[in-house]
């Protein structure tokens, strides 16, 4: 736990205005909806495309029941378009049929929803709820996790696990959003930069990739 207060304190220095995700939400029908849409893309470009997105849909079945065709051109500069507008409209489908439109507010209701993993339901609870119950594991953590020696696992839920051990329960939302902001700028995938790194007292991988030297 110490291990994880210091690295926590040392990111939060490097990175003082990161706190929580960058995607532009509202609701947690729309974080919900940003966060789906992320994937395999940039905040940056899923705000883009969801500033006329949110104005168009604005409730669980306006997703639901759209013409396919439709909201697939709607979020097609998002990538992998057709398998997640596929995603959107069962997700939304269940909500508006079984939640009465409104977003599941726990754990257990929103990793029922097929295809809604922990990550995407802390990212919904966390933002939308204020409700912390882990912690995010995307590609950046799922990374770092490994490079920092702080897990070894390749699943997804245990790496989480091991995570929730060593960092104080406080800070579990900001985990995510820091190491994503830390693996963007420096602990990148195929060149990391570890002489500028404030984490390379306590990276096992320091310095050993090729292209950085002591």
């Amino acid at each position: 736990m110490d291990e994880g207060k210091r690295i926590i304190s040392l990111l939060e220095e490097e990175y003082p205005g990161v706190r929580g995700t960058s995607l532009n939400y509202r609701s947690p029908l729309e974080i919900l909806v940003a966060t789906i849409l992320s994937a395999q893309s940039t905040d940056e470009q899923i705000n883009k495309i969801t500033a006329e997105l949110f104005k168009k849909y604005r409730t669980a079945a306006d997703y639901a029941y759209a013409p396919r065709e439709e909201l697939e051109e709607d979020i097609r500069s998002s990538g992998f378009f057709r398998r997640k507008a596929a995603f959107i409209q069962e997700v939304t489908r269940v909500i508006a049929e079984e939640h009465g439109g409104e977003v599941p507010a726990s754990m257990e209701e929103l990793t029922a929803l097929k295809g809604v993993a922990r990550k995407t339901a802390n990212i919904v609870l966390g933002n939308a709820f204020g409700i912390v119950e882990g912690i995010a594991v995307d590609t950046h953590v799922w990374r770092l996790a490994h490079r920092l020696g702080l897990s070894d696992k390749k699943n997804r839920d245990k790496i989480e696990a091991d995570l929730m051990e060593v960092f104080p329960r406080e800070k579990w939302l900001a985990v995510n959003y820091l190491l994503i902001e830390h693996g963007r700028r420096v602990c990148d995938a195929k060149k990391p930069d570890c002489g500028s790194c404030v984490l390379n007292e306590f990276c096992p991988s320091a310095f050993t990739f090729p292209h950085n030297e002591r």
